[in-house]
């Protein structure tokens, strides 16, 4: 304390230094935190300036007109393009009485069931189009319009599927819709269609499968988007060397091994004379041995090389959404 009564001076200096520093100091922050906002917002106006400055045409009063037809231009193609899901977008879904939609599902069922038949395609015994809750049970009068629509669209897949001769339905998954448990399906402000799911699992072979592809992008009044596919062979293993059967030699003829498509050319014969009678001087011609029969085919021609060039039949998952599309939005 006395160092400080003697040095009275130089301890007011310091202080007063001191005090002027954190002045300066938070002088100095705050215009710092001026600066940096305002450069922050010259960065954001530079930006918007750089966007306006790519817009074509440019927004400025000279170009007004100029820009109203752009934005009619981009309103017509709006409407042009929901105008071209007219013929996709079902027209207002009457619900039916769930008996009704009952007697639908078994009228869609047995006639499925009989074009599989026909077809020689298998079909799994507790096969109900996707509505096996309803074998013993009735729908929610609430979702009968909506499941209406989509059993027309399972019943026209599995037409098709039938009709491409495939081999087996596997399986066919149809998951719950919202209307089923008595909720009420409400659409996002961004939506533009409904999806339905469905999954359907199936063996074939690969012409059958591109037939029943090209049903999927072909349906009657139905638009549907195929979300996952899975395409596998039956068969896992490739075939070995050891599968394959050659043809053997025929009775009285020597094997001729690398000999499997061209013949060996005989010996050549004396020339005959017409009629049967040997050239005068000259000793008999020998009738001509009969030709050996062919070898007999076996039961195994062709499987390898089937095998080779894939035609084995094929396991497919398909996960697709029949989409239903909502009424058109208006245009601003």
């Amino acid at each position: 304390m006395s160092w400080i009564k003697d040095k009275k001076f130089v301890v007011g200096l310091a202080g007063g230094t001191l005090v002027g520093v954190v002045l300066l100091y938070m002088v100095g922050s705050k215009g710092m935190e001026t600066y940096d906002n305002a450069k922050t917002a010259y960065q954001d106006a530079s930006r918007e300036v750089e966007s306006y400055a790519k817009m074509n045409p440019y927004p400025k009063a000279e170009n007004q007109d100029s820009k109203r037809k752009s934005l009619d231009d981009y309103r017509n193609s709006l409407e042009t393009l929901q105008n071209a899901f007219d013929a996709y977008r079902p027209k207002k879904l009457k619900n039916v009485s769930p008996q009704d939609l009952t007697n639908d599902i078994k009228a869609a069922n047995n006639e499925i069931r009989t074009a599989f038949k026909e077809s020689g395609t298998k079909l799994p015994d507790a096969f109900f189009c996707g509505f096996e809750i309803y074998k013993d049970g009735i729908a929610n009068g609430k979702a009968t319009g909506i499941l209406q629509y989509q059993l027309d669209g399972i019943k026209q897949l599995m037409l098709a599927l039938a009709k491409s001769k495939a081999g087996e339905l596997k399986n066919l998954v149809r998951p719950a819709l919202v209307e089923e448990t008595g909720g009420e399906y409400k659409p996002q402000p961004t939506d533009v269609a409904r999806a339905l799911p469905l999954e359907i699992t199936f063996t074939a072979p690969e012409k059958s499968v591109r037939e029943f592809l090209s049903a999927i992008a072909h349906m009657d009044g139905k638009f549907a988007v195929i979300r996952t596919i899975r395409i596998s062979n039956t068969k896992k293993d490739p075939p070995r060397t050891g599968d394959a059967k050659f043809e053997t030699a025929a009775a009285g003829r020597p094997a001729e091994p690398n000999n499997i498509f061209f013949e060996t050319p005989s010996a050549p014969q004396p020339p005959a004379v017409p009629g049967g009678a040997a050239t005068p001087g000259a000793a008999p011609v020998p009738a001509p041995a009969p030709a050996p029969a062919p070898p007999p085919k076996t039961a195994d021609t062709g499987r390898i090389l089937a095998q080779v060039l894939g035609n084995e039949e094929l396991h497919v998952f398909i996960r697709l959404d029949f989409l239903s599309f909502l009424p058109a939005q208006k245009l601003p």
